[in-house]
C-alpha cells in the first residue's frame, strides 16, 4: 500500500463523519480572530484516533480536530489536553501549529474540539524516504531526532505545564493506563500481552529526569519544511503528558525495528547505505543534545512495543464497532500480535 498517496491529503467528508456546519460556522465566527466565512469542509485521510478536518474560506485555511462520536473509553480522545500543550509550546518558539480555540461543548457538533492553525509543508509517510539521496534522508533524521531532544529539554513549570501530569513514575502510570484499557478493549486473548502486563511493572528502570513527553513522536505525525530539513510542525499530541522522557525516545526508536511497509519502520533497511541513522547513531546524537546518560534499550523497547500494541487493540476493537475514524483500522489492528511477540522478545532481553 501506497501511504503517502493514501493517507496524504484530504477528502470528501463521509455522511457519518459530517458536521453542522452552520453551527460550526457561527462558533468560529465568535471564537476564532479573523474568521471570515464561506468555508468549504474536508477530511484529512490520515490520523486513527481523532477525526481531523481542513477547513477553506476565502482569507484563511484551519484544521479541527475532534473527539469520535459515540462512546468512549475513560481518558481516551483527549483533545482538550492536545490543545493545551501545543498552547503552551507554540510561544516558546517550538514547532507547533498555532492554535485558536476549543470548544468543550458537545452540542455544537456532537463532540469536543479545537481549532488551530493550517501549516503547509511536507507530511511524510514513508521512512524509507524514497527519492532522496543519503545526505537528504540524514538530514531529515537528524531533525526529527533534535526537535525531540528540544522537547525534552523544556522545563515544564516555566512554560505553564507544572500540572500537565505526574513527573515522576511515568513507566508505572503508563503501563497502568494501557493495561487496562487493553483489557477493556480486548478482542482475543493474546498470552504475551498477559506476561507483558506481568512483568513490565516490577522491573522498571529509574527514571532519571522529566520532560514534556509526546506520547506518540513519529514521522508521520510532524510537517517538514517545502525545502529545508526542519521540523516546521509536531502534530497529534493526544498521548502527551508529563514523565519519562526516554520512553518517549524509545517509542521513536521502535520504528528502527520493525519491518517496513511504507510508513515509519524502517527495520532490516541498510542505514548507513541510506544515510539513516542507525540505532547506536540515533541514541548517540539524542544523549548528546540531552545529557541524559545512555538508556537500557531493551527495556524501553518492550514497554513501547507493547504500550503501541494496546493502542492498536483499541482501533481495533473501534474498527469492530463500526467506529473507526479510518477504513484501514481494521487492518492495522492486525498487527497487534506480531507487536506483542517482539515486546516480549525485548523484555526477555531486559531480564524476563
Amino acid at each position: 500500500m501506497d501511504y503517502e498517496k493514501e493517507m496524504t491529503g484530504t477528502a470528501e467528508v463521509a455522511e457519518k463523519d459530517r458536521l453542522d456546519e452552520t453551527a460550526l460556522a457561527a462558533w468560529m465566527q465568535a471564537h476564532v480572530d479573523g474568521f471570515a466565512g464561506p468555508m468549504t469542509l474536508s477530511k484529512f485521510k490520515g490520523g486513527q484516533s481523532n477525526p481531523t478536518y481542513r477547513i477553506d474560506t476565502p482569507g484563511a485555511s484551519y484544521v479541527l480536530r475532534r473527539q469520535p462520536f459515540g462512546d468512549l473509553l475513560p481518558s481516551a480522545h483527549a483533545v482538550d489536553r492536545e490543545y493545551r500543550v501545543m498552547s503552551a509550546l507554540g510561544p516558546q518558539g517550538f514547532p507547533v501549529p498555532r492554535t485558536f480555540g476549543l470548544c468543550e461543548e458537545r452540542e455544537v457538533i456532537g463532540a469536543k474540539f479545537f481549532v488551530m492553525a493550517m501549516v503547509e509543508g511536507r507530511n511524510l509517510w514513508d521512512g524509507a524516504m524514497p527519492g532522496r539521496n543519503p545526505g537528504e534522508r540524514r538530514e531529515l533524521y537528524h531533525a526529527m531526532i533534535d526537535t525531540m531532544a528540544d522537547l525534552h529539554r523544556f522545563d515544564p513549570a516555566a512554560v505553564g505545564l507544572g500540572d500537565y501530569g505526574k513527573p515522576t513514575d511515568y513507566c508505572a502510570r503508563q503501563l497502568h493506563r494501557w493495561s487496562k484499557q487493553y483489557k477493556l478493549s480486548e478482542t482475543e486473548e493474546i498470552a504475551e500481552m498477559d506476561r507483558l502486563i506481568a512483568f513490565l511493572p516490577g522491573s522498571i528502570p529509574e527514571q532519571h529526569a522529566s520532560s514534556i513527553v509526546h506520547g506518540d513522536y513519529r514521522l508521520d505525525n510532524m510537517i517538514f519544511h517545502a525545502s529545508e530539513p526542519r521540523v516546521v510542525a509536531v502534530l497529534d499530541w493526544e498521548l502527551s503528558t508529563l514523565g519519562d522522557p526516554i520512553a518517549d525516545f524509545a517509542n521513536l526508536m521502535i520504528n528502527w525495528l520493525m519491518p517496513p511497509e511504507g510508513r515509519a519502520s524502517i527495520g532490516g533497511l541498510p542505514h548507513a547505505e541510506l544515510g539513516i541513522p542507525t540505532i547506536e547513531q540515533a541514541v548517540e546524537r539524542y544523549v548528546a543534545r540531552t545529557g541524559y546518560p545512555v538508556p537500557p534499550m531493551d527495556w524501553y523497547f518492550a514497554f513501547c512495543l507493547f504500550r503501541l500494541a494496546a493502542i492498536l487493540q483499541g482501533v481495533k476493537k473501534r474498527a469492530l464497532d463500526g467506529n473507526a475514524s479510518n477504513p484501514h483500522a481494521l487492518r492495522m489492528g492486525r498487527q497487534m500480535r506480531p507487536l506483542a511477540e517482539a515486546a516480549w522478545h525485548f523484555a526477555e532481553k531486559a531480564g524476563a
